[in-house]
């Protein structure tokens, strides 16, 4: 895999629990993002931790911006004392990096969780989340979020503004444009560590259904819900379903 990158850390929970998680955002996202799941780990005695992935949030900026560099990055980001992730979860950009990461080192993390994954993208999905990222750089204002999304957090729609600030626009064109054709699936395949999906509602919009999701559940180790009502973003449409999900799935 490419160079790592050091990625800044945000944390839950006590430093001394006994169990650990890495949190991974999206595209055009941030660790802060991930406070739902941090918090709700947190409070089941984990110890959570996210970061700020390649040319987002506050971390270092590069050139390269395939999933395999947001993968090298990640897999290198151990626990405090290093060691093995109890878990680790991610979501959309973030899920396909852990799924590439976990599928070359089997020992980084006991259990995966994928959020809504973007496992594989066509050309028409990558336009369409391109384009979708353009309009949030476009205008960031609190007012611009919250009419696009008027039932998210007063939380999220702040962060989402304040992680659209700060990303870079130009790495997040360049995820796109650097990763075609996007596709993990191969890798998804591979995977060794139980893996559960929990992905968004199709009939509201989601990056894994159909085909996509048969093939994948293809391996015996991955399984799956479905959050209904949810859409891409399944931590901030319902929130505490998925957290609900999160914690089922780890019970």
């Amino acid at each position: 895999m490419p160079s790592p990158l050091s990625l800044p850390r945000l944390a839950w929970g006590d430093p001394a629990a006994e169990r650990s998680a890495l949190l991974v955002h999206g595209l055009g996202s941030n660790g802060a993002l991930m406070w739902r799941y941090g918090t709700a780990l947190a409070d089941a005695g984990w110890r959570a931790v996210a970061v700020d992935l390649r040319g987002h949030g506050t971390a270092p900026r590069a050139l390269d911006y395939t999933i395999e560099a947001y993968a090298s990055d990640v897999a290198r980001t151990l626990p405090e004392g290093a060691g093995t992730w109890d878990l680790v979860l991610g979501h959309s950009l973030g899920a396909a990096a852990a799924t590439v990461a976990a599928a070359h080192l089997p020992e980084w993390t006991r259990r995966l969780v994928l959020v809504d994954p973007a496992i594989m993208l066509t050309d028409r999905d990558r336009a369409a989340v391109r384009e979708g990222l353009e309009s949030a750089f476009d205008d960031s204002s609190l007012d611009a979020v919250t009419a696009a999304h008027p039932h998210w957090h007063p939380q999220d729609v702040e962060l989402k503004a304040q992680a659209t600030r700060e990303a870079s626009r130009w790495a997040v064109k360049q995820t796109s444009e650097q990763n075609a054709p996007w596709d993990v699936r191969a890798e998804a395949a591979r995977l060794e560590v139980p893996t559960h999906v929990i992905a968004a509602d199709p009939a509201v919009h989601s990056l894994f259904t159909g085909g996509l999701a048969d093939e994948v559940l293809g391996n015996p180790r991955i399984t799956m819900e479905v959050i209904a009502g949810a859409g891409h973003s399944v931590h901030r449409d319902r929130p505490e379903q998925a957290t609900a999900a999160l914690l089922a799935a780890l019970a």
